[in-house]
């Protein structure tokens, strides 16, 4: 705990954060000391930049990368080596300077309006930024580059795999920083975003390369020809983000219909929901396997709709194998009929066999629902609802699974998760 009583910074954010606040100090004192190289350029490309980040405006939560504009202008600023045919003389420190002082410029309006990006969000940027422009500037400016690439194919090649190296950089950060904060398994997290590079990442880069293309040989009125695609693929980005909002906020009220019909305790779905995705990261899940496991969670108890006498308090993992069998049988069918993924109705249905018999999607969500009904049963709280759970791992419950919510439960603190 930091002195006045806030949680301190993990080491590996804060080594983040200032190693990009370093890079724009020194940045900064270099371009004030030696002047502005090729003042239009540097201009056009802090405008692109500022007006990329803008354009973050009405972006969705969990968006990997909501100004896509903005980092393909930074990166083609930093594989710039001609303009117009004419060589171009800025360097790595003046990349950085027009990269930082226009996200400084943009996050203005933002930050007035309550938005805007988080620091850890800009300093990948800074250093993924600084990365690229380490690795095409000094040799290009050195004449390497056309000696061993030339001016043809094999030069925008030698660009997109730098493209790729500065994406990849940018993924280790962005995994790093989230590892740091929640002590999830590294080497899924890192998975999550490579894997999201093949969405907007790709266009960003391919942008970016074409963007260097195309100002080395039509100078900068390419610029705003080449924005045109990219500005395109970000809006259908976000109607497709939007749509999948929309569709889990369907799924969410659903999952609330067995509390407002009074079947189950108020919030135990998302309760399930939040502990059961904590849980799958700790065990490798990734992707689609987490989409459908957070579905599952959320309409696991769907079924008892289907009961004409509840279950008392909704808890269904004290009832007999069979009675929680045609309850999960009962639930998948209510889960097919609502056009939800059939994974999801199949994990629905299998929760309340035993668990070699389970995919492991359904062993976290079983675990995890019978941690929270044992909880609410006041089993000597958390630490006795574990236990109990460990007494079931020879049939009911798959030790991983066990000791992996035991493992998620204490970096937050053995807590209770019901509030009443």
């Amino acid at each position: 705990m930091s002195p006045i009583g806030r949680p301190s910074l993990p080491p590996a954010v804060l080594a983040v954060r200032g190693a990009a606040l370093a890079l724009v100090v020194v940045a900064l004192g270099h371009t004030l000391w030696n002047g502005v190289v090729e003042p239009g350029h540097a201009l056009a490309f802090g405008v692109l930049v500022t007006v990329g980040e803008l354009a973050r405006w009405g972006s969705l939560p969990g968006e990997r990368e909501p100004a896509p504009l903005g980092a393909a202008g930074a990166l083609a600023y930093a594989l710039l080596g001609r303009s117009a045919g004419e060589p171009s003389a800025h360097g790595v420190l003046q990349v950085i300077t027009v990269v930082a002082a226009a996200q400084l410029l943009a996050s203005v309006p933002q930050l007035a309006r309550g938005s805007g990006p988080g620091p850890d969000r800009v300093a990948r940027r800074i250093l993924a930024v600084a990365f690229a422009a380490v690795c095409f500037q000094p040799l290009f400016n050195s004449g390497r580059a056309a000696l061993w690439f030339g001016e043809g194919p094999y030069f925008a090649l030698f660009l997109l795999l730098l493209l790729v190296l500065t994406a990849l950089c940018d993924a280790v950060l962005a995994a790093l920083l989230l590892h740091s904060r929640t002590r999830y398994p590294f080497g899924p997290l890192l998975r999550d975003e490579l894997r999201a590079l093949s969405g907007i990442g790709s266009a960003v880069c391919a942008t970016g390369a074409v963007m260097a293309l195309g100002v080395a040989a039509g100078g900068l009125w390419a610029l705003p020809v080449l924005c045109v695609p990219l500005l395109l693929t970000q809006v259908s980005f976000r109607r497709y983000a939007a749509v999948r909002t929309t569709y889990r906020q369907t799924i969410t009220s659903l999952a609330r219909s067995t509390e407002i019909a009074g079947y189950t305790q108020h919030g135990h779905a998302r309760r399930v929901a939040e502990l059961s995705t904590a849980v799958g990261r700790e065990l490798g899940l990734t992707g689609p396997e987490l989409t459908v496991l957070e579905y599952a969670a959320l309409m696991h108890d769907i079924g008892q709709l289907s009961l004409v006498d509840p279950v008392p308090d909704g808890a269904t993992a004290g009832l007999p194998p069979a009675e929680q069998r045609r309850i999960a049988l009962l639930g998948g069918a209510v889960v097919r009929q609502t056009g939800v993924d059939t994974e999801v109705a199949v994990v629905v249905e299998q929760q309340a066999d035993p668990y070699r018999e389970q995919p492991i999607t359904a062993r976290i969500v079983r675990a995890v629902n019978a941690y929270d009904d044992l909880c609410g049963e006041g089993v000597s709280g958390p630490l006795g609802a574990l236990e109990q759970l460990r007494l079931g791992t020879g049939r009911d419950y798959q030790p991983q699974v066990v000791e992996a919510l035991a493992r998620v439960l204490a970096r937050g603190g053995l807590t209770p998760v019901r509030s009443g």
